[in-house]
C-alpha cells in the first residue's frame, strides 16, 4: 500500500518561520512588559481648568457622591432658611424660592441615593 507524504519544508524556510515566531513572541513580551510596568502619562482629560479651586476625587463609588451631595443640600437649606426669617419683602421671597429649589434638589437626590443598590 503506497501512503501519501507531504513534501518536508524548505531548509531556510523552518529557520526563517521560527525568526517570525521568535520576533512576535518578543514584540508581545514587550506590548505586555511595557502596559505593566511602564509609567502611564497621564494627560487627564479632568485636569483643573485655569483658576478652579475645587474638585472631586476620581474613583468615588456612586453612593458616596450622593450621600455628600444630600449633605450639601441640607447645610444650603439651613443656610438659607435661616437668611430668609431675616428678610423681609421681596427678598424673603427670593430666598424662600432658593430654599425650595435646594429642598427638591435634596428630595431628587435622596431618592436616587435610595434606588443605588449598595455594592455597585
Amino acid at each position: 500500500m503506497f501512503k501519501i507524504t507531504p513534501n518536508p519544508p524548505e531548509p531556510g524556510s523552518t529557520a526563517q518561520s521560527a525568526k517570525s515566531k521568535a520576533k512576535q513572541q518578543d514584540e508581545a513580551t514587550k506590548r505586555v512588559l511595557d502596559h505593566y510596568l511602564l509609567p502611564k502619562s497621564e494627560k487627564s482629560q479632568d485636569a483643573p481648568k485655569p483658576g478652579q479651586l475645587f474638585t472631586v476625587v476620581k474613583g468615588l463609588d456612586n453612593e458616596c457622591l450622593l450621600a455628600n451631595l444630600s449633605e450639601t443640600l441640607a447645610s444650603a437649606d439651613a443656610m438659607v432658611s435661616d437668611l430668609a426669617f431675616e428678610l423681609e419683602g421681596s427678598r424673603r421671597h427670593v430666598a424662600l424660592g432658593i430654599q425650595q429649589l435646594i429642598e427638591l434638589g435634596s428630595l431628587l437626590a435622596n431618592r436616587v441615593l435610595d434606588n443605588v443598590e449598595p455594592g455597585r
